[in-house]
């Protein structure tokens, strides 16, 4: 892969650079590092700015100049935060409270209409408003900061029982809301945005805002697959890799950083 001469790296950020809603990690934290002082690396999750504050940022010590080659793109790229003397966003496509109303109720009729039944136990916000987006968590939004590495195995054991019934409920959220963007995410989650704001979007938002063509960007994500959470980036024409996990992560950002030195 042509990877030595690409200007800027985008990540994924759940599943590929941590686990999910999990902290990074100190050795993922050290091969960012590394890769800021040569690259330019944007990282867009579904989560919004305060999660990604507290899994992301709080644990990536690199010094403050280096964070100028960093940008964050939350809630699917429908906030964009880069560093000026402080992380400052750039711009913020706000739900409106009318907007946010429709969507609750749209999930409270499908859930009905699905008889949908909740687990014994949630943790946290199960729909929970991010500002740019609602985001429906069938476990509650805080499963993995409550419980650790057993939360990660409750969201893996859902997904593997329940992801026909929660493709279902968003295809049936999306014809109650067809002026909104209705996504699949992760191992439980269902994201709804404004029209048109995915992660295609965030990819051509990004070229557009610092000035980088779509050939001088590679994406990495674990959901580059038909119906997984990158796969919208594919639609820019950017080269793409597909990982399974950190560990996957790691090893592409170790060839990056060997081929560049070369």
């Amino acid at each position: 892969m042509k990877l030595p001469d690409k200007e800027l790296v985008i990540f994924d950020l759940d599943g590929t650079l941590t686990e999910s809603k999990s902290n990074l990690r100190p050795d993922m934290a050290r091969a960012l590092a590394a890769l800021l002082a040569r690259k330019k690396v944007a990282v867009i999750g579904g989560g919004a700015y305060h999660q990604f504050r507290e899994q992301f940022l709080a644990e990536l010590a690199v010094p403050k100049p280096l964070l100028a080659n960093l940008f964050l793109f939350p809630t699917t790229a429908t906030t964009f935060y880069r560093y000026r003397g402080g992380w400052r966003p750039v711009y913020q496509f706000l739900l409106s409270k009318t907007e946010v109303k429709a969507i609750k109720k749209a999930f409270a009729d499908v859930l009905k209409e699905v008889r949908y039944v909740p687990p014994r136990k949630t943790y946290g916000k199960v729909l929970e408003n991010r500002g740019t987006q609602v985001t429906f968590s069938a476990l509650g939004q805080d499963v993995v900061a409550a419980l650790g590495k057993q939360g990660l195995r409750l969201k893996e054991e859902w997904k593997k029982e329940n992801t026909p019934l929660k493709i279902k409920i968003a295809k049936l959220v999306q014809k109650r809301l067809p002026k909104f963007e209705v996504r699949t995410s992760a191992y439980t989650s269902i994201d709804v945005t404004h029209k048109g704001i995915d992660k295609a979007y965030g990819v051509r938002k990004i070229g557009k805002t610092l000035g980088v063509p779509i050939k001088a960007m590679v994406f990495i994500g674990d959901g580059l697959y038909p119906g997984g959470n990158d796969h919208a980036a594919r639609r820019t024409g950017v080269q793409c890799i597909a990982v399974r996990g950190p560990e996957d992560t790691k090893k592409i950002i170790r060839n990056i950083l060997t081929l560049a030195s070369h």
